[in-house]
């Protein structure tokens, strides 16, 4: 193992790990999501990645920015030709891409991180990662998916008080063997989307640590559902029994895990 080094990836190094790819590594770039998608309309292979450790436009879920200090983080996006996977198991994507780098991180740094509903990716309580999957076409389904990896971060450069960095959590590693291990996590982990849906989402239960807490819910149209999250259903919507015992089922939302007045895990 090496210690981290804010320099540029090696793309040599990259593209010589996964000589079958079609593999962009900008200097810099405003977004790899973006970079990817105008790709992807240009005909570019399913597979196909853009990665980068600097980023200057990236976006989060809800449109949030997503920027951090040069070559302290990864940004990284591939390209999913999805034709053979039925519509209904599209919206899965985010879920599947919190896993690959949950065994990413496991596999490269010895960390064992935790998915929190529906695919940020905690160490501790802090947010590791964030994920933003994007459509360039639905007849037939082409994906980007993009991944956000907090990397080099020291306390003080982190974006918000409740993110952490893999050095924070004591990791050294060579952020090429991260992107590499990523790729390959995001490999086999579309595999079984594509084959086992059953086995997939019984993983994500088994890493996911929103099950079981409070949570509030700040759902799209503005409207919040404070509860209790009971868990995460094969289609990877979120079921959470509100204060009066109502039962809610959510496609989509900003969960945050809330303290109960006992005491208990914040985040």
């Amino acid at each position: 193992m090496t210690t981290f080094h804010r320099a540029p990836l090696d793309a040599d190094r990259i593209r010589e790990a996964m000589p079958e790819r079609t593999i962009t590594v900008p200097y810099s770039t405003g977004s790899t999501n973006a970079d990817l998608l105008q790709l992807a309309a240009e005909g570019a292979p399913g597979g196909s990645i853009v990665v980068t450790s600097i980023q200057n436009s990236g976006r989060g879920r809800m449109h949030r920015p997503w920027t951090a200090p040069e070559h302290t983080n990864i940004a990284f996006s591939a390209l999913i030709r999805a034709d053979s996977v039925p519509l209904t198991r599209i919206g899965l994507l985010p879920l599947v891409c919190g896993l690959a780098v949950v065994d990413a991180v496991h596999e490269v740094a010895g960390i064992q991180a935790q998915l929190k509903w529906p695919n940020d990716v905690l160490v501790d309580g802090g947010k590791l990662c964030g994920i933003l999957v994007e459509a360039a076409s639905l007849q037939p389904p082409v994906l980007v998916a993009g991944v956000g990896l907090n990397v080099d971060l020291t306390e003080d450069e982190l974006p918000v008080p409740h993110a952490t960095s893999l050095r924070l959590q004591g990791a050294s590693m060579d952020k090429e063997d991260l992107v590499i291990a990523l790729a390959h996590a995001l490999d086999r982990r579309t595999v079984q989307w594509r084959t086992d849906v059953r086995a997939l989402m019984e993983e994500f239960r088994q890493n996911c640590v929103t099950v079981g807490l409070n949570v509030r819910v700040e759902l799209p149209n503005g409207q919040e559902i404070l509860g209790t999250a009971t868990s995460i259903l094969t289609d990877g919507e979120l079921e959470v029994v509100d204060q009066s015992g109502v039962r809610h089922t959510v496609t989509a939302g900003d969960v945050r895990h809330v303290r109960p007045r006992s005491g208990g895990y914040g985040g």
